[in-house]
């Protein structure tokens, strides 16, 4: 029997979020618990919270509640799971994830490794730089940050994370007003 048709992390999406996190699939540990990032070598939940992003640091089991921050999730997989090399190409859903954005129409994107944006860029991952990516503006602002996965841990840097937190923050700061 396949389950080819079963997501299995839900989506967090809801119009005009300030900030999506998309990874490329869930992990062997997120699916079997059906949290983001829950793998306890995972540094997402403290990176996202010693960057700035959130006011504390969550658990994944708390990752809906987050969307009450303006922050969502979706991976380019919804139905394959592991590391990165182990998740079939054809699990791998470009057309589906940019659907998705096109409809709930985010500020920010924030890709969780360069693995995720070499798939989303068609590009190699050695061709992505880290931190915010050039716009033309027809899309929101995205983001690469570096794997908080543990496996990806001689990579790891928290400054893209701080540059995104710094945006987002700058997102929430109303216009200046004008004297008339």
């Amino acid at each position: 029997m396949s389950n080819i048709n079963v997501h299995l992390l839900p989506d967090q999406l809801r119009p005009d979020l300030r900030l999506v996190f998309v990874g490329t699939a869930a992990s062997t540990r997120s699916a079997e618990l059906g949290h983001y990032y829950a793998h306890p070598g995972n540094r997402f939940w403290r990176a996202l919270h010693e960057s700035g992003i959130t006011p504390r640091r969550y658990q994944p089991s708390e990752f809906a509640s987050l969307i009450a921050l303006g922050i969502g999730f979706t991976d380019l997989s919804k139905t394959g799971a592991g590391m990165d090399h182990q998740i079939a190409a054809e699990t791998i859903d470009v057309p589906g994830f940019r659907k998705k954005i096109q409809t709930y129409r985010p500020r920010t994107i924030a890709f969780t490794s360069k693995k995720a944006a070499s798939l989303f860029y068609g590009r190699p991952s050695a061709a992505i730089a880290l931190g915010r990516q050039a716009s033309d503006g027809s899309w929101p602002e995205v983001f690469v940050l570096p794997s908080p996965s543990g496996a990806a841990s001689g990579h790891w840097t928290l400054e893209p994370w701080r540059e995104l937190a710094a945006w987002i923050a700058a997102l929430d700061v109303p216009p200046p007003r004008t004297s008339s």
